[in-house]
C-alpha cells in the first residue's frame, strides 16, 4: 500500500488497518472479505439513489461504447445540451445556465470567476472581493479553501487568495442545541456581511458565498430566516449570492435542492456529487440568464467566457446525469426524503440522552451528532465512534467530533434504525 498517499486520510492508521470497500449495491458496500456494510453516508454525501442503479450503468456502458469523448471548446454532442434542458427544468425558477465542471472544487472556482468576470463585463471591475463564512467548506483548490473557513483546510497553504473575508458562522450551541429543523435562534447572524460591507464598500464585493446547510464541517443548518436576510442584504448592495450545493442539492433536504426547500434563490449555484449519484465525476454550475447575458456581447466569433475544463460535459458524465435524473424521477427521489425526515428525525433525536452528547442537528436525511471532544484529543471520540460502527457493519462519517450522517434516498425505516443503533452502541462505548 506505500505508493497511494490517500486524500483527506489518517495514511499510517488506515494502513495499519485497512478498510478495503470492493463492491456496491443498493444501500450497501461489500469487503473484500465479503462482509456488507451498510452505506449511511451516501459513499461521500454523492450516491443519492444507492448504488449500482441499473439505468444509470447501463447508460454509462452504452456511452463508452458509443463515444468516449468529444472536445468541450468549440464544439459539442448532443447528451451535453440534453442534460443540461433536464437539469434546468429541477433547479429554482431563473437558475436557467448550466456551466460544466468536474468536480465540487472546480465547480466552486468556476462560480467565483463568474462572479469577479460578471462584474467587470458590466464595467464594476474594481468588485473582485469574494465573502467566505467561517466553518465553510468549498472544495480544496485555492478559491475554494480561501473562501472557505475550515482552519484545518487552510492553514498549511500560506496567504491564499488575497481579497478575501469571512462572515461568522451560525452554530450557537448555548441557543440552538438539540433544534429540530432549522434553529429558531440567529437570523441576526446574516447582519454580520453589513459589516463587512461598511469595512470593505459594498463597491469592492464581487459576491457572497454559503453552503445552505454546511456539511463538512458537522451539519449546520441555518437558523430561521437567515438565508432570507442574506438574500436581501446581498440585494441591496448590488452582491451576487453563490450558493453551494454540492452536498444539500439532488434531493438531500426532501427537495430537489435546500435553494427550493428554503425558497431562497441565488444567483449562481455550484452542484456536483448527486448530479451523476456519484458514479462518474461532474460538477456543475447553473447561473441566472442576466449573468449569462451580460458575457454575450461583442463580435460572435469570439469567445465569451476564457474558462473552462478539458472534461467539461464529459460524455460519460452527461450519460450517467441522464441516467440519474431518470432514475430519480422515476422513484421520486428528490422529495422522498421529506416522507422520510420525521422517522429520521426522531430516531437519530433519540441519542440525545448518551454520554457525551452535546448537540443532535438534522434536516430532510442528514443529521450530525456532537460529541464532546476528550480532553488534548480533538477529534478522537468521533473517530473512535467511526471505527465502532465500521466493524458493526455501518459505515458513518466523522468531522471533528460530529458524527455525520447522509444514508442514500432509498433508505427504509429499519436501515435509519439499524444505523442510528449502530451510532448509540459506539457512543456507548467511546464514554
Amino acid at each position: 500500500m506505500d505508493a497511494l498517499w490517500m486524500p483527506f486520510t489518517a495514511n499510517r492508521q488506515f494502513k495499519q488497518s485497512p478498510r478495503l470497500l470492493e463492491k456496491a449495491s443498493g444501500m450497501y458496500f461489500t469487503t473484500p472479505e465479503g462482509r456488507r456494510v451498510l452505506d449511511g453516508v451516501a459513499g461521500l454525501w454523492c450516491v443519492n439513489a444507492g448504488h449500482g442503479r441499473p439505468k444509470i450503468v447501463d447508460a454509462i456502458q452504452r456511452q463508452a461504447a458509443e463515444m468516449d469523448y468529444a472536445p468541450p471548446f468549440n464544439m459539442g454532442h448532443p447528451k451535453a445540451f440534453e442534460l443540461a434542458e433536464r437539469l434546468v427544468k429541477i433547479t429554482p425558477p431563473g437558475l436557467d445556465k448550466v456551466f460544466y465542471a468536474n468536480s465540487g472544487s472546480e465547480a466552486v472556482e468556476t462560480a467565483l470567476k463568474m462572479a469577479i468576470a460578471y462584474h467587470r463585463v458590466r464595467g464594476e471591475g474594481q468588485r473582485t472581493r469574494l465573502i467566505g463564512r467561517e466553518r465553510g467548506y468549498h472544495g480544496v483548490n485555492f478559491g475554494g479553501i480561501s473562501v472557505g473557513g475550515i482552519v484545518a483546510n487552510r492553514k498549511m497553504f500560506g496567504q491564499l487568495l488575497g481579497g478575501v473575508d469571512h462572515i461568522r458562522h451560525t452554530h450557537d450551541l448555548q441557543r440552538n442545541a438539540f433544534s429540530k429543523g432549522q434553529p429558531a435562534h440567529g437570523a441576526e447572524l446574516a447582519d454580520d456581511l453589513e459589516r463587512l460591507i461598511a469595512l470593505h464598500d459594498a463597491s469592492t464585493i464581487a459576491a457572497v458565498i454559503v453552503e445552505p446547510v454546511a456539511g463538512s464541517t458537522g451539519v449546520l443548518i441555518p437558523p430561521q430566516g437567515y438565508l432570507q436576510r442574506l438574500r436581501e442584504i446581498c440585494d441591496k448592495h448590488g452582491i451576487l449570492l453563490i450558493f453551494d450545493e454540492v452536498i444539500t442539492g439532488f434531493g438531500r433536504l426532501g427537495a430537489p435542492f435546500a435553494a427550493s426547500r428554503f425558497g431562497v434563490t441565488p444567483d449562481l449555484m455550484t452542484v456536483a456529487k448527486g448530479i451523476t449519484n456519484g458514479s462518474v465525476p461532474m460538477g456543475a454550475v447553473f447561473a441566472r440568464s442576466f449573468i449569462h447575458d451580460a458575457f454575450m456581447s461583442g463580435p460572435p466569433h469570439l469567445i465569451e467566457f476564457f474558462h473552462g475544463y478539458t472534461y467539461s460535459g464529459h460524455p460519460l458524465a452527461c450519460a450517467a446525469g441522464l441516467g440519474t435524473l431518470d432514475t430519480y424521477a422515476e422513484e421520486d427521489l428528490l422529495t422522498r426524503g421529506s416522507r422520510l425526515e420525521g422517522q429520521f428525525e426522531a430516531a437519530v433525536h433519540g441519542l440525545r440522552e448518551l454520554p457525551n452528547v452535546i448537540d443532535i442537528r438534522n434536516i430532510g436525511l442528514v443529521a450530525g451528532i456532537e460529541l464532546e471532544p476528550i480532553a488534548g484529543e480533538p477529534g478522537n471520540r468521533a473517530f473512535s465512534v467511526f471505527l465502532d460502527c465500521w466493524e458493526q457493519g455501518v459505515m458513518v462519517r466523522t468531522t471533528g467530533d460530529t458524527v455525520a450522517l447522509s444514508p442514500p434516498l432509498i433508505i427504509e425505516p429499519e436501515e435509519i434504525e439499524r444505523i442510528v443503533d449502530a451510532v448509540a452502541k459506539a457512543i456507548r462505548r467511546a464514554a
